[in-house]
């Protein structure tokens, strides 16, 4: 899985560098797909989602080809297989200067997937972190519950040999975490019609803690640092 991960977020970067205004999600799909076999993925793209404008606040997008308009907000989810095992990453970013509304939601996200990954320990019943991304969301006047602006699905899904596997992190999930479990951490902030912002990184459980699989998105318009 570290493997896979590790070449899922390699791909994400080599696009941030190539994409630009007036490509077709269709060929940032192709360019997703060449670039995961180049490096060794089973066979590809496992699943490709390649969002813009308004389309991102669609959390499983839209019908239809768009092309990549100046200034609109970005979002990739993908993944691929290695060996089996799944790899599944969202990066969403801008390439120029975005109203400061889109800014601070995006600084929101960054915080509510820390606080998931911050509130993960042993014994942790899963539905516990669903809810620490969920408590940042209210403070901002978000939510609550899956009432939106807010976060209208599940923080995280567990991942392994299927790309989602339980348990879950949601309300209802009250598993309790343990060492080798794996997790996705996507708190998604959707404002319906307008736009959403997902970040989605994955961590797995140590005894110690909570590890990452791959680092977190640096700023919307730096993802990488």
């Amino acid at each position: 899985m570290i493997a896979a991960m590790q070449l899922t977020l390699s791909v994400h970067q080599t696009v941030f560098e190539w994409i630009k205004p007036g490509m077709k999600a269709s060929a940032v799909i192709a360019e997703i797909d060449r670039l995961h076999r180049a490096g060794g993925a089973d066979d590809g793209n496992s699943f490709c989602a390649v969002q813009f404008g308004e389309a991102t606040s669609h959390p499983h997008g839209v019908p239809g080809d768009p092309a990549l308009q100046e200034g609109e907000l970005i979002l990739i989810d993908t993944g691929c297989t290695i060996d089996g095992y799944n790899s599944d990453i969202t990066r969403t970013y801008a390439l120029s200067k975005l109203d400061s509304g889109i800014e601070r939601l995006w600084n929101v996200e960054k915080q509510a997937q820390q606080a998931a990954f911050d509130r993960a320990a042993i014994g942790t019943p899963c539905e516990d972190v669903d809810q620490a991304a969920r408590d940042v969301l209210i403070s901002h006047g978000l939510g609550p519950d899956y009432d939106l602006p807010g976060l209208p699905h599940r923080t995280g899904h567990g991942i392994g040999l299927d790309i989602h596997e339980g348990p879950y992190l949601v309300k209802g999930d009250a598993t309790p975490l343990a060492a080798g479990m794996c997790f996705s951490n996507e708190p998604m902030i959707v404002v319906p019609g307008v736009y959403g912002i997902r970040l989605e990184d994955h961590f797995y459980m140590m005894e110690a803690g909570p590890e990452w699989f791959t680092r977190p998105q640096a700023d919307i318009y730096r993802p990488f640092g």
